[in-house]
């Protein structure tokens, strides 16, 4: 029987050592497979990081239904942003109005919206800019225009004629005088309507003391001719096309529309903070005679662009600087882009500014550094974890090794021992064989520059003596006189490992086969 170690008392390896994968301990000892394995992952990582970053984010945005041109403009910044491959896309999402917007975006359906401040602020919303501003408008016809009704015919007789050419005073010249007339409100929806009842409220009005008509902004003249008003009332920004269009069919030759002034416009404003008092400057609405040739005491509202409250502040901070940015190139075609004004960023603002427009708004933006200082420094800390992890893994595939090594110094003692035992010549035969195949296997893993000087060093005095033992014990066996047998050389070590010798090993490991 061959010699093995478990037959000659010699420990066993611990149970620890033999559950080991010897695959996993083949892959730790090849250092030079886990630094490529390592860079091979590096890279791989830092590919799908690169491609990740690169790659635009969407942003989903709410418009109200019917209102063209905040259609208008969001579609040329979605197609503009496009066209100069920004980082950031917009998806348009078509809402019913102005508070299903809001309530798309509570819902965390979409990402920014396109709301009134005063109709319906989502609770989820932080402004990222003001859209636009807009101006509440009131005016009354000028007698003979579309918009109050057909001319009347002039009369015949000379007294009639002269009590008609007598100046009447204007029957609607306040705020107050509007009970009992009927009022067209350009818009959709009855929002602009709800905006007439704060002001009629304000002044004490009924609801059932007027009238509310209608006007379909698209073809306000077309309205007011069929249905003819005692006053006027359009919301919009000053370059609004349906005041225009309200101015124009208000006007009659050189009689043009009277504006009413809020002068309860700061009353209004301190009750409902959405809206803020201000005024219709002087010569706003232009024309030959400038128009209104005074300064009109009313009140505004803000559209804003709003974002939901928790996205990534640096998605919305480019965002932000891509829509202040492409303002200059879109003005020429998108009018209305030129309104796009920054939102008040003070912390006792009605509608707060979402933190990354904010930040871009008042150039606190964050660096690099200031960003990711805590991702950088729990990333060093995670690779120290890991080299110490790699350093125990390589020193515990060390100790393996040593362990095998002292496993076949062990055999060779155990050789010696069993040698000096042997009863008959064919056990010796058999340990001599099991020398042979323990000095082929080492031969194969110096070639290979597996084992260390100092291991070898101990190898070559432990397989002498197996050799001796087992020669003395042979000799011993046959009544013969043991001659004296030269003690087998250690391979030679080179100086370094890459220059070992390859032929003379093989040649020894061919006659020791």
């Amino acid at each position: 029987m061959s010699f093995t170690p478990a037959s000659n008392g010699m420990r066993p390896p611990p149970a620890s050592r033999r559950g080991w994968p010897r695959r996993l301990r083949l892959m730790v000892r090849n250092a030079w497979l886990l630094g490529l394995g390592g860079v091979l992952l590096f890279a791989g990582l830092s590919a799908v990081a690169f491609y990740v970053a690169s790659r635009p984010s969407v942003l989903r945005i709410a418009i109200p239904h019917g209102d063209g041109e905040d259609m208008r403009l969001v579609q040329a910044l979605a197609q503009q942003f496009t066209r100069d491959r920004a980082s950031i896309r917009l998806r348009p999402v078509i809402a019913e109005g102005p508070i299903q917007s809001a309530a798309e975006l509570d819902a965390g359906r979409v990402d920014l919206a396109v709301v009134r401040a005063d109709i319906s602020l989502p609770r989820e919303g932080q402004a990222v800019a003001v859209l636009r501003h807009n101006l509440v408008a009131i005016m009354v016809p000028a007698p003979g225009s579309v918009a109050s009704g057909p001319a009347v015919t002039a009369p015949k007789s000379r007294r009639a004629r002269a009590a008609a050419a007598k100046p009447k005073p204007n029957p609607i010249a306040a705020i107050d005088d509007l009970a009992g007339k009927r009022i067209g409100v350009v818009g959709r929806g009855g929002f602009n309507a709800e905006v007439l009842g704060v002001i009629l409220r304000q002044q004490e009005i009924a609801a059932d003391k007027v009238t509310v008509v209608p006007l379909d902004p698209d073809n306000v003249a077309a309205a007011l001719r069929k249905t003819p008003v005692d006053a006027i009332v359009a919301i919009g920004p000053i370059t609004s096309r349906f005041i225009a269009d309200a101015i124009a069919a208000a006007t009659n030759g050189d009689k043009r529309p009277t504006f009413l002034p809020i002068a309860a416009s700061e009353a209004i404003a301190s009750r409902h903070p959405a809206y803020e008092s201000t005024e219709i400057k002087e010569g706003a609405f232009g024309g030959a005679k400038s128009l209104p040739g005074d300064a009109v005491e009313t009140i505004g509202f803000n559209h804003y662009i709003v974002a939901r409250r928790g996205i990534s502040d640096t998605r919305i901070a480019e965002f932000t600087r891509l829509l202040f940015s492409v303002r200059q190139g879109l003005a020429r075609d998108v009018p209305a882009v030129a309104q796009i004004e920054k939102p008040d960023t003070d912390k006792d603002a009605v509608l707060q500014a979402h933190p990354g427009a904010a930040a871009y708004l008042d150039d606190e933006q964050q660096t690099f550094f200031d960003r990711y200082s805590d991702l950088l420094y729990w990333g060093l800390m995670l690779m120290s974890f890991v080299g110490s992890a790699a350093a125990w893994l390589m020193s515990y595939a060390k100790a393996d090794d040593r362990v095998r090594r002292m496993r076949v110094i062990e055999q060779l003692l155990g050789i010696v021992q069993a040698a000096r035992s042997a009863k008959t010549t064919e056990e010796v035969d058999r340990l001599r064989r099991d020398v042979d195949a323990i000095l082929v296997r080492t031969l194969h893993q110096v070639e290979r520059n597996d084992i260390e000087q100092s291991a070898l060093m101990a190898f070559s005095l432990a397989l002498d003596q197996a050799q001796l033992a087992v020669n003395d014990r042979r000799a011993a066996l046959m009544g013969q006189t043991a001659e004296a047998v030269p003690p087998a050389a250690p391979p030679a070590p080179e100086p370094s490992p890459p220059e070992v010798a390859v032929t003379p090993l093989r040649l020894a490991i061919k006659a020791a086969e």
